[in-house]
């Protein structure tokens, strides 16, 4: 049977992310199915076994389970079963300053579903990611003024907690010397998203070799140099179409994207709409 690419719909187009709170009462399985979101599960009643490539996952009242972007699985309940289930885009929830930490959970060695073993064999983690997970749950469910910002800081202190908990370094692969020799490049960038950002310039600003750099780059940060000049000009152009009153040529060129195609691909990579879709869905979001 062919494998589904499931679509993650967001509520919020603030949000990058999908929280619900839903029962099964089926023995059987789900087909496999894959999505570009990060999963957690957490089990709050009944048993599910979740199957990753060979591996097979139980999991029980209590437990919870990571699954990398597009890592295929399937699952199994087997009897009455009650779960948590959160999916969400792992680039919107880092900024300039946390970016480089991406990387850890970018699956660029090992898949992001070796990394549970640290709810396996760490109680206190386990049930510390499984209150996030519920706070989350909660403020999405209530929507109080700020709970955007609630549910970014639940998910940084998600990540935060298996970073520092992994003791078999399957998420931990380099230290801050990485991130402090490309600290200039970051700033360049920041400070010329207006203008088109060469390689050839940061190669200078960085001491490396072309080929260097760009291998360097990608494996520090987790994306390529110009997937993250692309990420860092998109952001730029929200922020701008949220508070600015220009047409969508004027932000193109604010960002130094003039070409309307390359910018309208660019956005619709990051957002899964055009730029004048993503001004309406938040203006329509605002006045609920």
């Amino acid at each position: 049977m062919e494998a589904i690419n499931e679509k993650v719909a967001y509520e919020n187009p603030l949000l990058s992310l999908r929280i619900f709170q839903t029962m099964r009462d089926l023995d059987g399985f789900t087909n496999w199915h894959f999505h570009k979101q990060l999963e957690l599960l957490l089990i709050l009643e009944g048993d599910l076994d979740v199957y990753i490539d060979e591996e097979c996952y139980h999991l029980t009242s209590g437990d919870v389970m990571i699954i990398g972007a597009s890592e295929l699985h399937r699952d199994r309940s087997h009897s009455l079963l009650d779960y948590i289930v959160l999916q969400f885009d792992l680039e919107p929830f880092f900024d300039q300053s946390t970016i480089p930490y991406m990387r850890f959970f970018s699956e660029t060695q090992l898949p992001l579903s070796k990394a549970n073993y640290i709810f396996q064999e760490n109680r206190a983690v386990k049930e510390q990611t499984a209150s996030y997970i519920q706070q989350m749950l909660n403020e999405a469910d209530r929507k109080e003024t700020g709970y955007e910002l609630a549910v970014s800081v639940l998910i940084k202190q998600i990540l935060l907690i298996l970073l520092r908990h992994d003791n078999r370094k399957v998420l931990i692969e380099q230290d801050n010397f990485d991130r402090i020799r490309l600290k200039p490049v970051l700033d360049y960038i920041e400070n010329h998203l207006t203008d088109r950002i060469q390689v050839d310039e940061v190669c200078k600003i960085a001491n490396m070799s072309y080929y260097y750099f760009v291998k360097y780059f990608k494996k520090t940060i987790g994306l390529s140099f110009t997937e993250y000049v692309n990420y860092r000009k998109v952001k730029w152009a929200e922020r701008i179409l949220l508070t600015k009153d220009l047409s969508i040529s004027e932000v193109g060129e604010r960002i130094g994207m003039p070409n309307m195609a390359h910018f309208y691909k660019m956005f619709k990579k990051y957002n899964d709409c055009s730029p004048k879709q993503f001004q309406r869905k938040m203006l329509v979001w605002n006045k609920q």
